[in-house]
């Protein structure tokens, strides 16, 4: 592989806020973005901005749940496109049931969906990192991964896996060059999702009341460029609003 290529920031979980917003961020900078979601034509009016905006992406229809899926997404970049110098493990899984109606099915999917999936992802991009002894995962969390709520027993118990994923990431791979950070993205992102759904705390958009997607890619960004003698573990992003 060719060290002279440009270097690929891999967004897995490239939703249509946070994910797409941290993909056309490192896009702007000269990154390559490669973005995935489970099917890959919801990616295309993303890969379609990406471009417009002067940059370049290739989207990809990927389960992160799947080990043999992951290990064929991540050969397949560093062959074809170029190095993965940033990997961003951005998959959500939020269901809100009562521990009494919370089947095995739903809490085993949500842990697949918001941990094993960061697991596979984190440990497929830290070994072409290795080599190169360089490179940031950054993985997002949630106000469930400091603490559990009612009604988010299946929800809590993968954030606050994935976060004790990325502390032990972080000891064993700061030392060999790789930045390791986990983000807690505490309050409502401005979504249709919560546009919908919650009219009444979308009503706080004007107040600055709910996170902006491109604010909070901008946070990822800077990560990405801190000195090593300066790293950040963990950062939190909320609203001046959020009461925490």
């Amino acid at each position: 592989m060719s060290e002279s290529r440009r270097p690929v920031v891999l967004v897995v979980g490239a939703g249509d806020a946070t994910g797409g917003a941290i993909a056309r961020r490192f896009a702007r900078e000269g990154y390559i973005a490669c973005v995935t979601r489970r099917t890959a034509d919801k990616l295309e009016p993303l890969v379609a901005r990406i471009r417009a905006e002067g940059g370049e992406a290739h989207g990809f229809g990927s389960d992160a749940r799947s080990e043999e899926a992951v290990v064929a997404l991540v050969a397949q970049i560093e062959r074809d496109i170029g190095p993965i110098e940033v990997a961003v493990f951005n998959v959500g899984g939020n269901v809100r049931f009562s521990i009494t109606e919370t089947t095995e099915r739903v809490y085993r999917k949500v842990w697949e969906m918001g941990c094993l999936a960061g697991f596979l992802v984190g440990r497929e991009a830290a070994r072409v990192m290795l080599p190169r002894e360089r490179g940031t995962i950054l993985f997002t969390g949630a106000t469930a991964s400091l603490r559990g709520a009612a009604g988010f027993s299946a929800f809590a118990g993968a954030k606050h896996g994935l976060r004790a994923l990325s502390q032990s990431m972080a000891r064993e791979l700061g030392p060999k060059g790789i930045h390791v950070a986990h983000v807690v993205i505490d309050g409502a992102i401005d979504t249709p999702f919560i546009q919908e759904r919650f009219p009444d705390r979308y009503a706080l958009k004007d107040r600055g009341g709910i996170l902006d997607p491109d604010a909070i890619a901008e946070t990822y960004w800077n990560l990405h460029r801190q000195p090593r003698n300066a790293w950040t573990y963990e950062q939190d992003l909320r609203p001046w609003i959020e009461p925490w």
